[in-house]
Protein backbone atom coordinates (compact mmCIF):
# COMPACT_ATOMS: atom_id res chain seq x y z
CA UNK A 1 0.00 0.00 0.00
CA UNK A 2 1.39 3.38 -0.97
CA UNK A 3 0.20 6.54 0.76
CA UNK A 4 -0.52 9.40 -1.10
CA UNK A 5 -1.60 11.92 1.07
CA UNK A 6 -5.23 11.11 2.37
CA UNK A 7 -5.07 8.37 -0.63
CA UNK A 8 -3.67 4.91 -0.06
CA UNK A 9 -3.20 3.10 -3.19
CA UNK A 10 -3.15 -0.77 -3.34
CA UNK A 11 -0.14 -2.73 -4.66
CA UNK A 12 -2.46 -4.80 -7.01
CA UNK A 13 -3.93 -1.34 -8.24
CA UNK A 14 -0.19 0.26 -8.94
CA UNK A 15 0.09 -3.10 -10.74
CA UNK A 16 -2.55 -3.02 -12.77
CA UNK A 17 -1.63 0.40 -14.57
CA UNK A 18 1.21 -1.37 -16.29
CA UNK A 19 3.04 -0.41 -19.34
CA UNK A 20 1.31 -0.88 -22.70
CA UNK A 21 1.70 -4.40 -24.03
CA UNK A 22 4.76 -4.84 -26.69
CA UNK A 23 2.43 -7.27 -28.69
CA UNK A 24 0.16 -3.97 -28.91
CA UNK A 25 1.18 -3.09 -33.06
CA UNK A 26 1.05 0.81 -32.48
CA UNK A 27 1.82 3.86 -35.11
CA UNK A 28 5.11 4.52 -34.62
CA UNK A 29 4.62 8.31 -35.06
CA UNK A 30 1.45 8.98 -32.75
CA UNK A 31 1.15 5.90 -30.70
CA UNK A 32 -2.13 4.70 -31.75
CA UNK A 33 -3.19 1.07 -31.94
CA UNK A 34 -3.41 0.30 -35.08
CA UNK A 35 -6.52 -1.85 -35.84
CA UNK A 36 -6.19 -5.50 -38.26
CA UNK A 37 -7.05 -4.02 -41.61
CA UNK A 38 -4.13 -1.28 -40.79
CA UNK A 39 -1.93 -3.79 -39.60
CA UNK A 40 -2.53 -5.95 -42.92
CA UNK A 41 -1.87 -2.81 -45.10
CA UNK A 42 1.55 -1.92 -43.08
CA UNK A 43 2.50 -5.26 -44.09
CA UNK A 44 1.70 -4.77 -47.73
CA UNK A 45 3.14 -1.33 -48.36
CA UNK A 46 5.95 -1.12 -45.69
CA UNK A 47 4.34 1.55 -43.66
CA UNK A 48 4.31 1.76 -39.93
CA UNK A 49 2.23 5.03 -39.24
CA UNK A 50 -1.80 5.17 -39.23
CA UNK A 51 -3.85 6.43 -42.19
CA UNK A 52 -4.08 9.88 -39.77
CA UNK A 53 -0.31 10.39 -39.90
CA UNK A 54 0.44 9.15 -42.95
CA UNK A 55 -2.58 11.61 -45.11
CA UNK A 56 -1.66 14.57 -42.41
CA UNK A 57 1.87 13.73 -41.00
CA UNK A 58 2.05 15.93 -37.27
CA UNK A 59 5.19 18.37 -36.35
CA UNK A 60 6.32 16.26 -33.87
CA UNK A 61 8.97 13.61 -33.95
CA UNK A 62 7.25 10.75 -32.19
CA UNK A 63 4.77 10.17 -29.71
CA UNK A 64 5.30 8.29 -26.60
CA UNK A 65 3.38 6.90 -23.01
CA UNK A 66 3.71 4.68 -20.61
CA UNK A 67 0.34 2.75 -20.70
CA UNK A 68 -3.33 3.05 -21.57
CA UNK A 69 -5.57 5.17 -20.71
CA UNK A 70 -7.93 2.95 -18.66
CA UNK A 71 -9.06 1.41 -15.79
CA UNK A 72 -6.73 1.82 -12.88
CA UNK A 73 -4.21 4.18 -14.98
CA UNK A 74 -7.11 6.49 -15.84
CA UNK A 75 -8.24 6.78 -11.75
CA UNK A 76 -4.83 7.38 -10.95
CA UNK A 77 -4.88 10.16 -13.35
CA UNK A 78 -7.96 11.30 -12.06
CA UNK A 79 -6.46 11.62 -8.56
CA UNK A 80 -4.04 13.43 -9.55
CA UNK A 81 -6.06 15.63 -12.00
CA UNK A 82 -9.18 16.57 -10.32
CA UNK A 83 -8.54 15.11 -6.42
CA UNK A 84 -5.68 17.87 -5.80
CA UNK A 85 -3.38 14.64 -5.13
CA UNK A 86 0.28 15.98 -5.96
CA UNK A 87 1.99 12.92 -4.79
CA UNK A 88 0.40 10.98 -7.11
CA UNK A 89 2.72 12.81 -9.64
CA UNK A 90 5.52 13.00 -7.32
CA UNK A 91 5.54 9.04 -5.76
CA UNK A 92 3.45 7.20 -9.02
CA UNK A 93 2.66 8.51 -11.87
CA UNK A 94 6.28 10.80 -12.82
CA UNK A 95 8.02 7.40 -12.60
CA UNK A 96 5.96 5.98 -15.43
CA UNK A 97 6.55 9.05 -17.51
CA UNK A 98 9.91 8.18 -16.71
CA UNK A 99 10.06 4.75 -18.15
CA UNK A 100 7.47 6.63 -21.38
CA UNK A 101 10.44 9.29 -22.37
CA UNK A 102 13.10 6.30 -22.15
CA UNK A 103 11.28 4.94 -25.26
CA UNK A 104 13.41 7.99 -26.77
CA UNK A 105 16.29 6.83 -25.48
CA UNK A 106 17.79 5.84 -29.20
CA UNK A 107 16.68 8.28 -31.14
CA UNK A 108 15.72 11.76 -29.47
CA UNK A 109 18.80 13.70 -28.65
CA UNK A 110 21.21 13.85 -25.33
CA UNK A 111 19.91 17.55 -24.35
CA UNK A 112 16.30 17.98 -24.73
CA UNK A 113 14.37 21.46 -23.95
CA UNK A 114 11.48 20.12 -21.64
CA UNK A 115 7.98 21.72 -22.22
CA UNK A 116 5.09 20.84 -19.78
CA UNK A 117 1.77 21.46 -22.16
CA UNK A 118 0.49 24.66 -20.00
CA UNK A 119 -2.95 25.09 -18.82
CA UNK A 120 -4.88 28.44 -19.07
CA UNK A 121 -4.04 30.93 -16.30
CA UNK A 122 -7.75 30.74 -15.06
CA UNK A 123 -7.98 27.02 -15.04
CA UNK A 124 -4.38 26.71 -13.54
CA UNK A 125 -5.20 29.10 -10.85
CA UNK A 126 -8.52 26.86 -10.28
CA UNK A 127 -6.67 23.99 -10.02
CA UNK A 128 -3.63 25.13 -8.28
CA UNK A 129 -1.39 23.57 -10.14
CA UNK A 130 -0.47 22.43 -13.52
CA UNK A 131 -0.61 18.50 -14.02
CA UNK A 132 2.41 18.58 -16.73
CA UNK A 133 4.56 20.61 -14.82
CA UNK A 134 3.88 18.05 -12.01
CA UNK A 135 4.89 15.05 -14.15
CA UNK A 136 7.74 16.50 -15.55
CA UNK A 137 9.20 17.40 -12.36
CA UNK A 138 8.96 14.39 -11.32
CA UNK A 139 10.05 12.28 -14.45
CA UNK A 140 13.42 14.59 -14.57
CA UNK A 141 14.27 13.68 -11.11
CA UNK A 142 13.60 10.12 -11.96
CA UNK A 143 15.87 10.32 -14.73
CA UNK A 144 18.55 11.62 -13.15
CA UNK A 145 19.73 8.34 -11.60
CA UNK A 146 18.50 6.41 -14.86
CA UNK A 147 20.45 8.65 -17.41
CA UNK A 148 22.66 11.03 -15.85
CA UNK A 149 24.36 11.44 -19.41
CA UNK A 150 20.99 13.48 -20.06
CA UNK A 151 20.85 16.97 -19.94
CA UNK A 152 17.12 17.93 -19.44
CA UNK A 153 16.28 21.75 -18.88
CA UNK A 154 12.77 22.15 -18.07
CA UNK A 155 11.23 25.33 -19.31
CA UNK A 156 7.49 25.87 -18.24
CA UNK A 157 7.01 29.74 -19.17
CA UNK A 158 8.14 28.93 -22.67
CA UNK A 159 5.10 27.94 -23.73
CA UNK A 160 1.88 30.29 -23.08
CA UNK A 161 -1.79 29.20 -23.37
CA UNK A 162 -3.54 31.93 -24.54
CA UNK A 163 -7.19 31.00 -24.97
CA UNK A 164 -9.12 28.32 -23.13
CA UNK A 165 -9.97 25.87 -25.24
CA UNK A 166 -11.99 23.57 -22.42
CA UNK A 167 -15.37 22.67 -25.08
CA UNK A 168 -13.58 20.43 -26.93
CA UNK A 169 -16.01 17.88 -26.64
CA UNK A 170 -18.29 19.26 -28.22
CA UNK A 171 -16.12 19.44 -31.63
CA UNK A 172 -15.37 17.00 -34.16
CA UNK A 173 -11.78 16.86 -35.28
CA UNK A 174 -11.26 19.42 -38.05
CA UNK A 175 -13.30 21.84 -35.32
CA UNK A 176 -11.09 20.95 -32.46
CA UNK A 177 -8.01 22.01 -35.13
CA UNK A 178 -9.86 25.53 -35.86
CA UNK A 179 -10.71 26.24 -32.01
CA UNK A 180 -6.90 24.86 -31.09
CA UNK A 181 -5.41 27.39 -33.75
CA UNK A 182 -3.90 30.26 -31.59
CA UNK A 183 -4.54 28.55 -28.24
CA UNK A 184 -1.04 28.73 -27.62
CA UNK A 185 1.86 31.19 -28.23
CA UNK A 186 5.74 30.98 -27.96
CA UNK A 187 7.05 33.32 -25.19
CA UNK A 188 10.73 32.62 -25.13
CA UNK A 189 11.47 31.46 -28.97
CA UNK A 190 15.15 32.22 -28.24
CA UNK A 191 14.80 29.37 -25.65
CA UNK A 192 13.31 27.19 -28.00
CA UNK A 193 15.52 27.89 -31.46
CA UNK A 194 17.66 25.35 -32.72
CA UNK A 195 16.68 23.03 -29.78
CA UNK A 196 15.25 19.74 -29.51
CA UNK A 197 11.86 19.96 -27.68
CA UNK A 198 10.24 17.19 -25.30
CA UNK A 199 6.82 17.95 -24.65
CA UNK A 200 4.92 16.87 -21.92
CA UNK A 201 1.59 15.68 -20.70
CA UNK A 202 -0.66 13.83 -18.86
CA UNK A 203 -2.73 12.07 -21.41
CA UNK A 204 -3.14 12.06 -25.03
CA UNK A 205 -6.22 11.51 -26.68
CA UNK A 206 -6.73 12.38 -30.34
CA UNK A 207 -3.14 14.14 -30.46
CA UNK A 208 -5.07 17.36 -31.60
CA UNK A 209 -3.44 19.69 -28.53
CA UNK A 210 -0.07 17.88 -29.26
CA UNK A 211 -0.06 18.57 -32.90
CA UNK A 212 -0.95 22.44 -32.08
CA UNK A 213 1.81 22.61 -29.78
CA UNK A 214 4.32 21.43 -32.03
CA UNK A 215 3.62 23.18 -34.76
CA UNK A 216 3.99 26.62 -32.53
CA UNK A 217 7.06 25.24 -31.62
CA UNK A 218 8.36 24.35 -34.74
CA UNK A 219 7.73 28.05 -35.89
CA UNK A 220 9.13 29.63 -33.34
CA UNK A 221 12.54 27.26 -34.62
CA UNK A 222 12.44 24.23 -32.54
CA UNK A 223 14.64 21.88 -34.40
CA UNK A 224 12.45 18.58 -33.18
CA UNK A 225 9.76 18.18 -31.13
CA UNK A 226 8.80 15.08 -29.33
CA UNK A 227 5.60 14.25 -27.21
CA UNK A 228 6.00 11.83 -24.16
CA UNK A 229 2.73 11.44 -21.66
CA UNK A 230 1.67 9.16 -19.11
CA UNK A 231 -1.20 7.37 -21.08
CA UNK A 232 -2.46 7.46 -24.49
CA UNK A 233 -6.20 6.93 -25.38
CA UNK A 234 -6.52 3.77 -27.43
CA UNK A 235 -9.90 3.77 -29.43
CA UNK A 236 -11.44 0.51 -27.41
CA UNK A 237 -10.46 2.60 -23.64
CA UNK A 238 -12.01 5.58 -25.32
CA UNK A 239 -15.25 3.77 -25.83
CA UNK A 240 -15.32 1.97 -22.36
CA UNK A 241 -15.01 4.89 -20.14
CA UNK A 242 -17.46 7.42 -22.18
CA UNK A 243 -20.58 7.55 -20.39
CA UNK A 244 -22.69 9.33 -22.56
CA UNK A 245 -22.59 10.37 -26.59
CA UNK A 246 -20.99 7.08 -28.00
CA UNK A 247 -19.88 8.02 -31.34
CA UNK A 248 -17.02 7.25 -33.62
CA UNK A 249 -13.52 7.21 -32.56
CA UNK A 250 -11.65 10.45 -33.06
CA UNK A 251 -15.37 12.60 -33.61
CA UNK A 252 -15.99 12.94 -29.69
CA UNK A 253 -14.02 11.85 -26.71
CA UNK A 254 -15.79 12.89 -23.75
CA UNK A 255 -17.44 11.48 -20.72
CA UNK A 256 -18.65 12.58 -17.31
CA UNK A 257 -16.44 12.90 -14.87
CA UNK A 258 -17.62 10.53 -11.66
CA UNK A 259 -17.61 13.63 -9.18
CA UNK A 260 -19.28 16.30 -11.25
CA UNK A 261 -21.53 16.62 -13.53
CA UNK A 262 -19.48 18.49 -16.09
CA UNK A 263 -18.24 16.79 -19.16
CA UNK A 264 -14.45 16.66 -19.74
CA UNK A 265 -12.51 16.56 -23.01
CA UNK A 266 -8.29 16.26 -23.38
Amino acid sequence: MVALGKVRVCELCLMRAAEQAETDILCTRCGDALGMESVRFAAGMGVTECSLCRMAPPEFERAVAFGTYDNEMREMLHLLKFGGQRRMAEVVLGERLAAAMLKLDEVCGRELLVVPVPLFPARERQRGFNQARLLADAAIKSLKKLRPEWRLRILPGAMQRVRDTHALFTLNPSQRRRNLSGAFRIADKEAVRGREVLLIDDIMTTGATARECARVLKRAGAAKVWVATVAKAQPESVRAIERTDVGMWGATTSFVEPDSSRRVSF
